[in-house]
């Protein structure tokens, strides 16, 4: 285990010069500078790994195997989201205002609940995911008396702590943005109750049920919460390598903490969806009818 541990502190110092050097590139410093300071070190640290690589095979093995191990998770996990994103689209979502209103006052479609929480992804205020409006809409329809979309902006300031409210459709869909330091802990279902009792006491909303049993005993309304995982099909063609790394980002997040968990949403009240990603392939040949085939 000397040996494993060795190596190990070895290849973190060697790791820690060059995660520095890249941050001081970062921060747009001397170019020069960092070249020395990058050479210097790691003149230093490369002569202590060779001195240390006799020991691969006393136990140092482990320490490579383990950093493989981690290395494998970590770039499935990361060019996974990365393929899966290049396939993300937005929509505006003014397209569809009127839609929204007129499927929360549907009695045709049965409510799905008082309130339906979507986490999503888009920047920009005025688009969202095509997934969501998919799962809204396409999917099953979904109808709410309230939809509020939650985006969640992590800063490079550790300690931000602030939210935004804009009110998309007074009434009826409201986006809200926790805008939080990397040092923050993504409490977002507790930051998103306090954001309601905010918005309760400006008048800004009314928290009724809109279930009359419920709101005539002022028992509170119910929210629903809605995480949508994407789905790549088979019938996508795809790159072999492609393929690889979607394999690879299936086992990682197998490994990984699940985005409920990540989140610290209420797993009771959270529902996860899979949408599929559509891939535009041009097709090459397309199936015929032929009625004058007799059976076998």
């Amino acid at each position: 285990m000397e040996a494993a541990y060795g190596l190990s502190i070895t290849l973190t110092m060697i790791m820690t010069t060059m995660l520095l050097s890249f941050y001081l590139y970062q921060k747009k410093l001397n170019t020069l500078l960092i070249f020395l300071l990058l050479a210097v070190y790691l003149s230093i640290e490369g002569s202590f790994l060779i001195a240390n690589l006799h020991k691969i095979r006393y136990g140092g093995w482990f320490t490579l195997l383990l950093a493989g191990l981690f290395f494998v998770v970590m770039y499935g996990w990361y060019f996974g989201r990365k393929l899966k994103n290049k396939y993300v689209t937005f929509v505006n979502i003014d397209k569809y205002y009127e839609t929204l209103k007129d499927l929360a006052k549907d009695n045709s479609v049965p409510k799905t609940a008082t309130n339906l929480v979507y986490v999503v992804k888009a920047n920009n205020p005025a688009q969202v995911e095509s997934k969501v409006i998919y799962s809204i809409l396409h999917k099953q329809p979904k109808r709410a008396s309230a939809y509020w979309f939650l985006h969640i902006d992590i800063r490079d300031e550790p300690y931000t702590f602030d939210y935004k409210v804009t009110h998309l459709i007074p009434g009826v869909l409201i986006r809200v943005d926790f805008y939080l330091g990397f040092k923050v802990d993504p409490q977002v279902a507790l930051y998103f109750r306090e954001v309601l009792e905010d918005l309760k006491k400006t008048g800004e909303i009314n928290l009724e049920s809109s279930f009359e049993t419920i709101r005539k005993r002022s028992m509170p309304a119910d929210f629903k919460f809605i995480l949508i995982d994407r789905v790549m099909l088979r019938d996508n063609k795809l790159r072999k390598s492609e393929n690889l790394i979607l394999a690879l980002h299936r086992i990682s997040r197998v490994l990984c903490i699940p985005d409920v968990n990540a989140l610290n949403l209420d797993s009771t009240i959270t529902t996860e969806e899979k949408v599929p990603i559509v891939v535009n392939n041009p097709v090459q040949t397309r199936i015929k009818r032929n009625d004058r085939i007799t059976a076998a």
